[in-house]
């Protein structure tokens, strides 16, 4: 318990400094909002995880594994990748080339995201059952909100007396924290050297590692910028249309493919291949289910991502302070994370599913229609702290139900690769929709905005009688046993 918590404080940490707190700091260098809508998308690289996801089950990192493990040699190369992006965002901090903030905010987002997937393999791999799942997915998200918390309201708090980078350069500061204490930790196993011969060799190999993704991510950047300039996308670009038709080419795709991987045998390509058997097996098994699924789980959290980047600089607009925004986002966000996430970690352990999957919509829905009232009330900090409880409770409690929904869909025999996949494309089409999110509230303002979000969260409401009838395929061949 204690250790999860601890590996979700280290994935918690850099969330808010590449969304939240880089929205604010966009907005404060002049940035205009569509833009800052544009930098939603950094967001999208985590729904992308399950391309990389397999290298994780596959693969070790040298020196690293070698003594502390698999699972906790790649946490250990994702803590100095978060570290070294995160002080990069610290040079960066005046915003005067926004192509190099982004390079650094996807580098940032990046390897947040592979520590959450080494993390997320383990979880699995040892609580496969509900029971199990529910206390440890709430120490997870408990550590997880935690670090949010102390990174959004801290940064803010911080950029409001020394400047952006005095802001970036303490939390990257803060996030190697966690390093020191798993170098110190048991091993795993130690083969050929001990803990000083399997450190170094874990440095310099994370060295050419971080620096080769670097390089590749820049180029990759330099390829889409050139092509966005080329497709005349800029500030004033409504992109919406296209953002809603790119959102429904997933579902196209996973329904012209459907009837083949059904009839699959188990020596199949499709289903033997490492790169592509992990995400092959799901749709094997639930069938015409895992259209429904896939809908249901782009859905769920829809609203609440909506609203996460624009929902500070909209307070921001009201006339709020950075220092009241940080002072919000601080000990009364934790503490209504805190009871949303414990409540939603018992409610799975007590009730059915559906059950607890609705309630966590409902108070979702009620922390986005907060925003609304806020905006039509005077400037004052203890609203301001109702309506940030209210959003983080449910954020919370709907987080940790969902977290446990999404472990239970994974076929234990691909933990790392298939929740990846659950919970990249449960984010996909949410931030496909997020980085249109500043033209949008152009076209109907924060009100239609906010309301919207919140009518999102209570759209999956007719899906729950649905689920509850979908039962996976059982597997054939030598491993059905």
């Amino acid at each position: 318990m204690a250790l999860y918590g601890l590996l979700g404080f280290s994935a918690g940490l850099p969330f808010y400094m590449f969304s939240t707190v880089l929205a604010l700091r966009l907005q404060a260098h002049g940035v205009a909002l569509a833009v800052i809508g544009f930098f939603a998308w950094v967001q999208l690289l985590p729904t992308f995880k399950f391309v990389w996801a397999p290298l994780l089950d596959r693969y070790d990192i040298p020196g690293f594994a070698r003594f502390w493990g698999k699972r906790r040699g790649w946490i250990m190369l994702a803590q100095l990748g978060i570290v070294s992006a995160t002080a990069a965002m610290a040079w960066s901090a005046n915003d005067a080339n926004l192509p190099l903030t982004a390079l650094f905010a996807v580098l940032l987002a990046f390897w947040t995201t592979t520590l959450e997937v080494a993390a997320d393999a383990w979880r699995i791999e040892l609580y496969p059952t509900q029971d199990a799942q529910g206390p440890i997915v709430a120490a997870n998200l408990w550590g997880y909100r935690s670090a949010m918390v102390a990174a959004g309201s801290g940064a803010l708090l911080l950029a409001d007396v020394g400047g952006w980078s005095v802001a970036y350069l303490v939390i990257a500061a803060a996030a190697f924290l966690p390093f020191p204490l798993l170098v110190a930790m048991a091993p795993d196993r130690a083969h050929g050297g001990g803990r000083g011969v399997a450190l170094g060799t874990g440095l310099v190999a994370a060295v050419v590692i971080l620096s080769l993704a670097a390089l590749a991510t820049a180029v990759v950047g330099w390829l889409v910028l050139g092509l966005a300039a080329r497709a005349g996308i800029d500030a004033d670009s409504n992109v919406t249309p296209w953002v809603l038709g790119l959102c429904m080419v997933p579902f196209l795709l996973m329904a012209a493919a459907l009837p083949r991987i059904r009839r699959a045998t188990p020596g199949s390509r499709l289903r033997t291949s490492v790169a592509l058997g992990p995400y092959v097996d799901f749709f094997w098994r639930y069938g015409v289910g895992a259209l429904v699924l896939m809908a249901f789980v782009s859905l769920y959290r829809m609203g609440d991502v909506l609203a996460l980047n624009l929902s500070k600089p909209m307070i921001k607009g009201l006339g709020y302070s950075l220092t009241q925004i940080g002072r919000a986002d601080s000990v009364v966000a934790l503490l209504a994370s805190i009871v949303g996430v414990g409540l939603g970690g018992w409610m799975v352990t007590r009730w059915r599913m559906g059950v607890a999957l609705a309630v966590g919509a409902l108070f979702a829905a009620l922390g986005n229609f907060g925003f609304v009232w806020l905006a039509h009330q005077p400037v004052s900090e203890p609203l301001l702290y109702v309506a940030t409880a209210a959003d983080q409770f449910g954020n919370g409690m709907a987080g940790a139900v969902f977290v446990v929904y999404l472990s239970l869909l994974v076929n234990p025999r691909y933990p790392g690769a298939q929740y990846a996949f659950l919970t990249g494309f449960a984010f996909l089409l949410p931030r496909l929709l997020a980085g249109a999110g500043g033209t949008m509230v152009g076209a109907i303002g924060y009100d239609g905005f906010f309301l919207l979000s919140g009518a999102l969260s209570l759209a999956v409401m007719p899906f729950l009688p649905v689920l509850a009838r979908i039962r996976p395929r059982a597997d054939d061949g030598e491993d059905a046993a």
